[in-house]
């Protein structure tokens, strides 16, 4: 792209000013991920979405049974989720020394990495077979912890939450929004072929 030297751009006169500040916005847009475009969704609150699906008999109980790789995290990294087909789901806070990455075996939403917290991924995961995946990359095996969920419906429609790590998160219907039974802040949306691919349901809603 060429760039006008300031005498020349000054000559273009205020409607050109204006046409070359619209361009640039316009392209400024151009493959925004997904979290740029959750200001047009509403902001919800999931704690309370979670009450009302548990009331409406919509809560059911799961656990990840699916074998994942995971790597030390960098202090400082950030991790960003992507879903295939989807774009950005959320992205992690700096990590912290002792936290992992995580990456799921799911080739359906692109085998998607997100970070767990040391404490975390103590308790949710466990050495697997000592295989490596790569270098960098070891198998574990989740502990089988159960968690609650609802899938999304229509009556939430699309939105956007604050994860329990403090980033925005875009949960669509047919999305699983899961829970720890032994401390509800720690609430979050599971994409829907993520569920459907890592989970296991042990008990289906009462309400279907």
């Amino acid at each position: 792209m060429l760039i006008a030297p300031f005498n020349q751009t000054r000559s273009f006169g205020p409607f050109c000013m204006q046409w070359i500040l619209s361009l640039t916005l316009a392209f400024s847009f151009v493959g925004a991920s997904s979290p740029s475009m959750s200001v047009t969704l509403p902001r919800k609150d999931v704690g309370r979405l979670f009450k009302a699906a548990e009331a409406a008999g919509r809560v059911g109980v799961a656990r990840k049974n699916k074998a994942v790789d995971a790597r030390p995290a960098k202090q400082g990294e950030i991790i960003i989720t992507f879903i295939k087909g989807e774009g950005e789901e959320t992205r992690s806070k700096p990590a912290r020394a002792g936290d992992m990455v995580v990456r799921n075996r799911c080739p359906e939403t692109g085998n998607e990495e997100y970070l767990v917290a040391e404490a975390n991924f103590r308790k949710l995961y466990q050495p697997g077979d000592g295989k490596k995946a790569s270098a960098a990359w070891r198998e574990f095996r989740p502990t089988s912890i159960e968690v609650r969920y609802f899938i999304v419906g229509e009556q939430e429609g699309n939105f956007v939450f604050t994860a329990p790590w403090g980033e925005s998160m875009i949960a669509k219907s047919g999305d699983a929004i899961v829970q720890e039974p032994d401390n509800p802040s720690d609430t979050y949306r599971v994409a829907g072929k993520s569920f459907v691919c890592t989970y296991e349901i042990l008990t289906k809603p009462r309400g279907g």
